[in-house]
């Protein structure tokens, strides 16, 4: 009988969290993806596997790329007002993410907002571009120096290209 009890107490110790996470107060990614799907009246489409594509590319670019998400939106049934959808983003991903890019159409047909947060040594990009009646929503979390050496290769082998 205590086993049971046991089994029951840490059963509902479990559950608890997981009802938080699941209720309306959810943020970032998540909370955004959540967000859409909740306003436009779409399911977004998930990348299987993403977990084991995000621990591949971090090993694939020696921890320059990691913590990748990504979620695909189609077929909106109704426009998309760029003031409400910028809104709703700052407000699910947080005041520690700043917007450091947004464009939008001469018509608002299309948009994109790229936020970014300090993470130490790494910076998290959470890009959304929307187009038409399509969305596309990343974050990924990558780490600056990395990705400014890489920069410099490619930099350096086209000053080598353009001489011989």
């Amino acid at each position: 009988m205590r086993r049971f009890v046991f089994v029951l107490v840490c059963f509902v110790a479990l559950l608890v969290p997981v009802a938080v996470l699941a209720s309306g107060g959810e943020g970032g990614f998540n909370g955004v993806v959540r967000s859409l799907e909740v306003k436009y009246h779409v399911r977004a489409t998930r990348i299987p596997f993403m977990g084991l594509i995000s621990m591949i590319s971090r090993r694939a670019t020696q921890g320059g790329v990691s913590d990748v998400h990504v979620a695909e939106f189609d077929d909106f049934s109704e426009a998309m007002d760029g003031e409400e959808l910028n809104r709703m983003v700052e407000q699910k991903l947080g005041p520690e993410w700043e917007r450091i890019v947004r464009e939008t159409s001469r018509y608002g047909e299309s948009q994109t907002l790229i936020f970014m947060h300090p993470e130490g040594a790494r910076v998290g990009l959470f890009v959304l571009d929307a187009s038409g009646r399509e969305l596309d929503v990343v974050q990924v979390s990558v780490d600056p120096a990395h990705l400014n050496d890489k920069l410099n290769e490619y930099q350096h082998h086209a000053h080598h290209g353009e001489g011989d």
